[in-house]
């Protein structure tokens, strides 16, 4: 009768071990007691060559077809890097999912989340670019309601590289929204809210869009506390300076060769407000800034100019008026005078709307 095998312990194959085998055996014995206790405390480590990671959360994203995955990670990866960089995840393409991978519960959903919106938004027949990408991050780690779509909506498209502008705090949302259901808009406030630049991009989105044939943009030429006396050069060179401002914004929503064509062809206009005496602007988009410096007669002159199909925008701040103390504001006088008409929409931006300009309020 055959005795049957004793199974070795391993105690006992230790001892049955040369010195040189034993030494063997316990480097191996402390490497996988050192990789366990830093799997507990999910670290990764690297031994050797090798690189051990901790236990992983993990999450799956379904696609519909390669072509989701495709537009999702972006061109070479370049979506995908970003969702690494700012939620500390990884993202693995699977046969019909993309599956999120992470050391907290919370970055991971909050990550597929994130991927989630996107697809809807591609599936809803809008291309994803960086910028929907960045926007989506930014608002799910400010742990803000993602809804892509609704986002999408309220961008105004451009000219630019960047491809659209949106609006970043509820006052300027209510303010785009304005913009677009009226045809007359008051925006009122501080400096840096976004008074002017998104009206200007308004304006050049519906040039872009066809919904208007030219683009205007008229200030007063008023002096900020100091005189600068006569200016050289002929009317155009004088009144530059004064609409500078207006210009810079311009070279942000569009490339310089397709602005210079546009004014060129007299397609988009910068002028002072004196200009405009005498004319009737009918299928324009007009933006008046820095209106708190024009008077009650030149108010009530711009706004007759307006004509069929028109839209204008006049923006300015009451706290920063230039005029001679013997002259009212026509921005001041209007508030009262066009506040109860059908059809007009005043906005009143305050000092929290205020973007990046933290000092300003101190």
């Amino acid at each position: 009768m055959q005795r049957p095998k004793k199974h070795l312990t391993c105690f006992s194959y230790y001892a049955i071990l040369t010195p040189t085998k034993r030494f063997v055996f316990r480097l191996r014995f402390f490497k996988y007691i050192f990789i366990q206790i830093q799997i507990q405390y999910k670290t990764s480590i690297k031994v050797g060559d090798d690189i051990f990671l901790p236990k992983k959360e993990s999450f799956r994203v379904p696609l519909q077809s390669i072509s989701e995955a495709q537009s999702i990670l972006g061109h070479q990866d370049e979506f995908l890097k970003l969702f690494e960089e700012n939620f500390n995840v990884g993202i693995v393409l699977r046969d019909d999912s993309l599956e999120v991978l992470g050391e907290l519960v919370d970055t991971v959903q909050q990550s597929a989340r994130v991927l989630e919106e996107l697809l809807n938004l591609l599936r809803s027949g809008h291309p994803i670019g960086a910028n929907d990408v960045k926007y989506a991050i930014r608002l799910a780690k400010e742990h803000k309601t993602v809804n892509l779509e609704a986002k999408i909506s309220e961008s105004i498209p451009v000219f630019s590289k960047r491809g659209v502008i949106r609006p970043k705090t509820s006052g300027q949302r209510r303010y785009v929204a304005a913009i677009k259901t009226y045809d007359l808009v008051f925006g009122i406030g501080p400096a840096g809210t976004g008074k002017t630049y998104l009206a200007m991009a308004m304006a050049v989105s519906a040039l872009k869009s066809n919904q208007v044939s030219r683009i205007i943009l008229t200030r007063p030429a008023v002096e900020a506390g100091e005189r600068l006396g006569f200016l050289p050069g002929d009317i155009a060179a004088k009144v530059d300076p004064y609409l500078r401002p207006l210009y810079d914004a311009l070279y942000d929503m569009m490339p310089p060769e397709i602005m210079e064509r546009y004014m060129e062809r007299g397609v988009i206009e910068v002028a002072p407000l004196a200009f405009m005496r005498g004319r009737t602007l009918n299928n324009s988009f007009v933006v008046l800034d820095e209106a708190q410096n024009s008077t009650i007669e030149q108010m009530k002159m711009f706004l007759t100019r307006l004509g069929f199909d028109s839209k204008a925008v006049v923006t300015g701040d009451i706290t920063q008026i230039d005029l001679p103390s013997e002259k009212m504001s026509g921005l001041l006088d209007v508030q009262s005078v066009l506040s109860e008409v059908e059809g007009i929409s005043f906005i009143y931006f305050q000092q929290k709307m205020l973007l990046d300009m933290s000092w300003y309020s101190r």
